[in-house]
């Protein structure tokens, strides 16, 4: 059966009346089962192309990390690179070799040890990548535990309760226990003692994300890896660490060189990142790297005979599209490490400003202020009680805006904040127009007697 929402879909009419077009004669379609015959072409495009306006206006969607806007020469490489089949190496070799270059350019990023011969490779988004890198965790843990004559089979895997979904989901497909640290009072994530003390001989590693989704925030990797060091040096257990990239992989190393957190660290076993989101292309396409090849263990990689050729190929999927590898390739040589450097901090001067306005505006208190991710959030004062963050969120959908807002999670599902994610695209000009919304909203609010809308029946944005 068809996934669906959880919500019931409000049922549309069985049948659709298509309006006459270009001469040709109204007639109904059935919206459930396929058409008796074909339709012109033309007529199929109007009638998607229609009912696709009711989407929202992915530009001022600040609810999302991934990217909506492109270059008019990239889409034109991607446009060019529609029918290519990233899993035919031997039939698009130089598609291939461009991955292979986008792998060494982000192993050379992330310091790997030698970024020439980087073990990696492009998946279709950092979600994939991520469960790759826990399925090489769980390997090796196993493997060593095997080879020590002990038991296998009650691993764990260490992480903040902000993970993204896709942690849960790995845990869950691959039966590894989480072992979730709950956020406590202005703790919005993982912090080094609380890793440590959920470790033991069971851990597979502990997962550190540069660039939490809830608020936008950098985890400490440096100072988990040496509490984690501490960890070994008392008890003889080496724990990996794993860090979620997803945005900060492509983020911090241009606006934030000084920070230590990827594999100039010797703990740091992997790295994944999306390419779709601070890498600046188009949905879908992640990456994930590893130290070195013994990060990777060995017999996870398959060598396909596949039309011809011998190919290692380590993946959840087998056919995808080359586009956006060829588009990240494009980025890559469009902007090199400068230019990666302007649009990253053009886009955490909008988020700080953003913030700093909004704050200014009285019945807010930041969260973040954007001075990590380009993304803040934000929550209600304690006084404010006639309205809550919901209805603000509701409110400016009204002029088009998607502003999430939404609880966090264990130990603080007390507290209620929307966030702003900063993209390329996203300007100085926007911002303000954001903030006038803001303003034209606020007067409205203020005059409610009581909240109208709360996490049930408010927005349906995850983060």
């Amino acid at each position: 059966m068809a996934l669906k929402h959880e919500v019931e879909e409000l049922r549309q009419a069985a049948d659709l009346l298509v309006a006459p077009l270009y001469s040709l004669e109204a007639e109904r379609i059935p919206r459930h089962t396929l058409t008796e015959n074909e339709m012109p072409p033309d007529v199929a495009y109007q009638i998607v192309h229609d009912e696709l306006m009711l989407d929202g206006n992915a530009r001022l969607n600040v609810a999302t990390f991934v990217s909506t806007w492109m270059e008019p020469q990239a889409e034109k490489l991607m446009a060019e690179c529609l029918d290519k089949n990233m899993i035919d190496k031997d039939e698009y070799p130089q598609t291939a070799a461009l991955e292979t270059r986008c792998v060494n350019i982000l192993a050379n990023l992330w310091h790997a040890p030698d970024s020439d011969e980087a073990t990696g490779c492009s998946t279709t988004g950092s979600s994939e990548a991520a469960m790759l890198a826990g399925m090489a965790l769980k390997r090796r843990w196993r493997k060593q535990r095997l080879a020590d004559g002990m038991p296998a089979d009650r691993p764990n895997l260490v992480m903040g309760s902000n993970v993204q979904v896709c942690w849960e989901k790995f845990a869950n497909y691959w039966e590894v226990e989480m072992r979730l640290v709950p956020m406590e009072g202005d703790r919005y994530h993982l912090s080094p003692e609380e890793a440590v003390a959920r470790c033991d001989e069971n851990t597979i590693g502990v997962v550190a994300i540069l660039g939490s989704t809830f608020d936008g925030s950098y985890e400490p990797v440096a100072d988990i890896s040496a509490a984690l060091d501490a960890f070994e040096t008392d008890s003889g257990i080496d724990v990996p660490v794993h860090v979620d990239g997803a945005s900060g992989g492509m983020f911090a190393p241009f606006v934030d060189p000084d920070l230590v957190w990827d594999f100039q660290l010797p703990r740091v076993a992997s790295i994944n990142t999306s390419g779709h989101k601070y890498g600046l292309v188009y949905p879908g396409v992640g990456w994930i790297v590893w130290r070195d090849a013994d990060a990777l263990p060995e017999e996870l990689i398959f060598r396909v005979n596949y039309l011809g050729d011998t190919m290692p190929t380590f993946a959840l999927n087998f056919s995808r599209p080359g586009a956006q590898v060829v588009a990240q390739y494009y980025n890559f040589l469009r902007l090199g490490f400068e230019g990666y450097r302007r649009v990253q901090q053009y886009g955490r001067d909008v988020a700080t400003g953003l913030a700093a306005r909004l704050e200014e505006l009285g019945p807010f208190e930041l969260l973040t202020r954007g001075d990590e991710l380009p993304v803040f959030a934000f929550a209600l004062k304690p006084e404010i009680d006639n309205y809550s963050v919901f209805d603000l969120s509701l409110a400016l959908r009204e002029r088009g805006w998607q502003v999430p807002a939404y609880t966090f999670p264990e130990n603080r599902t007390d507290l209620a904040a929307l966030r702003v994610v900063v993209r390329r695209g996203f300007t100085h000009d926007m911002a303000d127009l954001l903030l006038a919304d803001v303003k034209r909203q606020l007067p409205r609010l203020e005059r409610q007697p009581e909240p109208t809308h709360d996490a049930a029946s408010g927005s349906g944005f995850a983060h």
